[in-house]
């Protein structure tokens, strides 16, 4: 039997990941963490969704990041527009180490599982400028953790060189775009009151519009 578990926010891309992975592995359940972060409608979303879908899902508490402090999806007094405090080319949006965090302790878990697949929504062509969601990041984290625990995990990413658009496009495919527009949730300001074509979300922070601008070009068929 090929056990799946996918790393799962509650977002647009790990909605789109869980279908994927429950229309080719025998047995799929996920994993969520809870680091603190301010748009936390995102958890109880997660568990909607992989209810809905029925399949397990594990939530596992993280206080370390919000001791750390250093990203505006933590610190509710940053501006989710500007640049980060300490990395100042980059988004204030990103959680230093926090991939690397989650995909290690998701290896863990499957190793515990006996899982040999881990699912991981990270993308790097519509993405945020986060280089914690690019190939060879991933490829030499899932090398690493392999050698570490002599293992044989492998690493899936399907949206890696998919456009938000294209990632629409494969939540139809799938079966999950009902899933993606009615359930799943990606604001950073984390607003899960006001419905858009694409979904819930406050519809300005650069989370909802590159969401927007994805379904606007996946509407239009570009």
């Amino acid at each position: 039997m090929r056990k799946a578990l996918v790393v799962f926010s509650g977002g647009q891309d790990s909605t789109t990941c869980l279908g994927w992975a429950k229309n080719r592995f025998d047995e799929v359940e996920t994993i969520t963490f809870d680091y603190g972060q301010k748009h936390r409608v995102e958890i109880a979303q997660a568990q909607k969704i992989a209810h809905v879908l029925h399949v397990k899902n594990t939530l596992l508490s993280l206080d370390a990041f919000s001791q750390l402090n250093d990203s505006a999806l933590i610190d509710g007094t940053q501006d989710i527009g500007a640049h980060h405090v300490t990395h100042t080319n980059l988004p204030a949006s990103f959680v230093p180490n926090r991939n690397a965090i989650f995909f290690t302790l998701a290896h863990a878990f499957a190793q515990k599982q006996g899982i040999e697949h881990i699912i991981i929504g990270v993308n790097q062509t519509d993405y945020s400028g986060y280089p914690d969601c690019r190939e060879p990041f991933v490829k030499a984290l899932e090398l690493a953790l392999n050698l570490g625990s002599e293992a044989n995990i492998t690493f899936h990413y399907p949206l890696m060189h998919l456009t938000k658009a294209q990632t629409f496009e494969l939540s139809r495919v799938e079966g999950v775009l009902d899933l993606v527009i009615d359930e799943s949730h990606t604001c950073y300001n984390g607003v899960h009151t006001h419905k858009h074509a694409w979904g819930y979300g406050c519809g300005e922070c650069p989370a909802c519009v590159l969401r927007k601008i994805g379904w606007e070009a996946y509407t239009q068929g570009v």
